[in-house]
């Protein structure tokens, strides 16, 4: 048995087992990442998608996936390859890639416009030892690396993957500590502290889904916004104004079907409230 450091969960994973994500394991009294190259989902998108507004803008970027995640959002809407019995089955189907493999791929897609690889769709956190190694091997091609995330990891994670990523999208789903822990299975506290680290070290733009019910009042996006607007690069001056924020309309899937899609027009007060602090605040889903 052996316990996982990767986020505030510390699995203890039994020899062959996995941990709560489903993509870490213990093999011989050591934690390993079982989906390490396990790729589920490979495709060429617009960087916007990621969503990423103000990182090469027009560009198109390599995305890839594996399986698993340490969350447990209930709408999640890649949930065939995150937190599903589905996502758990591609441990012994999903396609192997090795990062040269991946990043020779990358490669030959630059004339398509690709600027680079997006490790996404589920939680690439969970596999950091892929993205450390791919996205090495990217920087080393004149490649761009990006990660989208759930932010829900230690800092010693970010620390061993940070020199080779260019820049973030990470979820802050909510701000408060009830529906990061009842209904995500989350911590805002490790989100909020990766988050601080994150902007540190790269380009970083922020995402939150806004759930009816949930996470949706003008007080919470007042707060959230304020928060963000607060944080400092490091040399401590203030950056957080220029922080892109994406404010999403959420739909009704997966678990989550007792409630209607946002309104659209609460989704656009929500962002008019956030640009009291924000300078760059985007719609998104609508």
């Amino acid at each position: 048995m052996a316990r996982c450091e990767v986020c505030f969960h510390r699995c203890e994973i039994p020899e062959g087992g996995r941990g709560l994500c489903g993509a870490r394991t213990c093999a011989d009294g050591r934690v390993i990442p079982e989906n390490y190259g396990r790729v589920t989902a490979l495709a060429l998108d617009p960087i916007e998608k990621k969503p990423l507004r103000r990182f090469h803008p027009g560009g198109m970027v390599l995305s890839v996936g594996s399986y698993g995640c340490n969350l447990r959002c209930p709408f999640c809407q890649n949930h065939e390859i995150s937190w599903s019995a589905e996502a758990m089955s591609y441990a012994e189907r999903a396609d192997k890639v090795t990062p040269e493999a991946l990043v020779r791929t990358a490669v030959r897609l630059k004339g398509e416009g690709n600027i680079g690889i997006a490790f996404t769709y589920n939680e690439p956190l969970i596999g950091w030892e892929f993205v450390r190694d791919t996205a090495r091997l990217a920087h080393e091609a004149g490649l761009a690396s990006v990660l989208v995330t759930n932010g829900t990891a230690r800092l010693a994670v970010l620390e061993a993957i940070a020199p080779w990523i260019d820049a973030m999208n990470i979820d802050l789903k909510g701000f408060t500590n009830r529906y990061y822990s009842k209904v995500l299975g989350g911590s805002l506290d490790m989100v909020r502290a990766f988050i601080e680290a994150a902007v540190r070290t790269c380009h970083v733009e922020l995402t939150t889904l806004i759930v009816p019910g949930e996470n949706d009042t003008a007080d919470e996006m007042r707060a959230l916004s304020a928060w963000v607007a607060g944080l400092t690069d490091a040399a401590g001056r203030p950056i957080g104004r220029e922080i892109p924020l994406h404010i999403s309309r959420f739909f009704p899937r997966f678990k989550m079907t007792d409630r209607r899609a946002t309104d659209v027009s609460r989704v656009y007060r929500l962002a008019d409230v956030a640009r009291e602090r924000l300078e760059y605040v985007y719609t998104g889903n609508c």
